[in-house]
């Protein structure tokens, strides 16, 4: 069964177009056979024709993707127009088609399917110029938007208040609140009044800029043209107090909207918080988090992340969590990433032990520990010389397949090398190898100086020959760390059998390890001269 004989049956069905639909179905999935791009367009056809719309529209979504994966410069337009000589069709196809690509983000195809059904002398409905027009400002194609509104007018398209709102939004889009004067007067003449959408978006427009002088008088036109403000008025209002710090005023008009006998959503009592945690007034936001909770809105992760952070800011990490533990009285899910700040912010105030405490608390939650919080706990621990409890997550972290980052293993290695214990930080260095982290001279140098420090230089040397030959890191002051302790110790011979050595590794001296041998040299002469005692006077004589 070929193209052509799917396309034949197709045909005689159309006057019944549940037994065509079955059949194409019955062609793509349970025989295998791929349809055609012509298959695809007489079903779509058909469909639209028996105004089985929905059906129509998913496969003429099947068809934008599997041209795009197959052969991308298909014209599906032209093959639908050389099909209506064989089918029963509906222009309505054609706006569907547009309606289609603006829905699968492909706006661009979409705009030249609609340049296409004008050249083809058919009149888009005023819907898909709408849908269009939606589209085309989401993936802020501005200027094209202004020239579908010309071509509506031109067609005779009637515009609608839809299609208003729509410009309305692009030109606050774009900031050009400056022209939404003349083009509300333009809507006026064309029979519109502003309805509520309207109002809104240009109040939310105008408190983004910061012109609340501006957003305030169309609040107040709003009520003499009785267009009354919703929620989303008055949140926009609040949201632009709030960013302008009055507080105060945000708090009033809260008031105000709840007396009108608007009930306070999530997002408008999540504006006001963000403005009492703006200001640092943690008691005022807690109490309104107590409000929202009274009045049977539960925070959501926005509220939650907002007052722990505010909180945070404030140096109250304390506050945070008991408010953390208040809100799960109220069986409130707490998101995973408010656990995730307060574990990270407890590190940075180097109090890893809270963090790992608050860690073994919550896992008992569902709460999942991300990679980069173990990293934190690990550097945080490290810092604070708690390295056993740092090793041990460390281990943990494998445990669970993840891989510890070369920070946590450059922070491990650098605290036991502290800790005096250079051979398990060795061991550590083999570790992150296998894992292919490759090290860097910040950790050489801390096992360098951890086997100076303990004065085993031959350890030490034949590490630092490691590093050069199999690493390609060389780091000077990890020799001049060797070349000081045969210097203190007055070793010369050895400290020129060390340096010729590291030499044809490719180490060379420096200013530093002149200065180290130098103070070899005098440290010697020095012993020499003491050994040999003070001069006789029969000599000096």
């Amino acid at each position: 069964m070929g193209d052509r004989e799917i396309s034949k049956i197709l045909l005689r069905c159309q006057s019944d177009c549940s037994s065509a639909l079955n059949f194409f179905n019955w062609v793509k999935n349970d025989l295998g056979i791929r349809p055609t791009v012509h298959n695809y367009c007489i079903i779509v056809h058909i469909l639209t024709w028996s105004r089985m719309f929905p059906h129509a529209m998913k496969l003429l979504l099947e068809l934008i993707h599997s041209v795009e994966e197959a052969s991308p410069d298909e014209d599906i337009f032209q093959n639908l127009l050389v099909c209506t000589e064989d089918c029963n069709w509906s222009p309505l196809i054609f706006d569907m088609l547009t309606k289609a690509y603006v829905k699968v983000g492909m706006v661009e195809k979409g705009l030249g399917t609609f340049r296409k059904t004008i050249e083809a002398g058919f009149v888009p409905s005023v819907i898909v110029c709408n849908c269009l027009l939606n589209g085309l400002s989401k993936f802020n194609y501005i200027g094209h938007c202004w020239e579908i509104y010309e071509e509506m007018g031109r067609l005779g398209i009637h515009r609608n208040d839809h299609t208003f709102n729509i410009l309305t939004h692009v030109l606050c889009k774009i900031g050009d609140t400056n022209k939404v004067n003349g083009f509300l007067e333009k809507m006026e003449e064309e029979g519109f009044e502003p309805d509520l959408v309207t109002y809104n978006t240009l109040v939310n427009s105008y408190c983004r800029q910061g012109r609340l002088e501006d957003a305030f008088h169309l609040y107040k036109i709003m009520y003499r043209r009785g267009v009354m403000p919703d929620l989303i008025t008055y949140t926009a209002l609040m949201n632009g107090l709030c960013r302008q710090g009055k507080i105060r005023e945000a708090h009033q008009l809260f008031h105000r909207m709840v007396d009108r006998g608007l009930n306070p959503d999530i997002v408008s009592y999540n504006t006001l918080m963000f403005g009492y945690c703006k200001k640092g007034k943690m008691q005022a936001s807690r109490s309104l988090l107590y409000d929202m909770i009274g009045n049977g809105i539960f925070p959501d992760s926005f509220t939650c992340r907002l007052i722990v952070e505010g909180y945070g800011r404030d140096g109250k990490l304390l506050a945070a969590l008991n408010l953390i533990v208040e809100l799960q009285r109220f069986r409130i899910k707490i998101p995973n990433d408010v656990f995730d700040y307060l574990v990270i912010a407890l590190c940075q105030e180097d109090r890893p032990s809270a963090a790992r405490n608050l860690l073994e608390r919550i896992s008992h939650d569902d709460y999942v520990v991300e990679k980069n919080t173990y990293n934190q706990i690990i550097e945080s621990l490290c810092i604070t010389d708690n390295v056993d409890d740092a090793v041990v997550l460390k281990f943990e972290m494998i445990e669970k397949t993840m891989k510890p980052s070369l920070t946590a293993y450059r922070a491990l290695i650098s605290c036991l090398c502290r800790k005096n214990r250079s051979w398990e930080a060795e061991g550590l260095l083999e570790e992150m190898v296998k894992m292919g982290f490759l090290p860097d001279k910040e950790i050489c140098r801390a096992l360098i100086n951890s086997y100076c420090k303990e004065k085993n230089v031959d350890k030490a040397e034949s590490l630092l020959k490691f590093f050069a030959m199999e690493f390609q890191v060389y780091d000077n002051e990890s020799y001049n760390a060797i070349v000081e302790v045969f210097s203190e110790s007055g070793q010369l011979a050895e400290l020129m059998e060390v340096q010729d050595r590291l030499q044809n590794v490719g180490y060379a001296p420096n200013s530093l390890t002149f200065k180290y041998v130098i103070y070899g040299l005098q440290k010697v002469v020095k012993q020499e001269n003491e050994e040999a005692g003070p001069p006789h006077a029969s000599s000096i004589a």
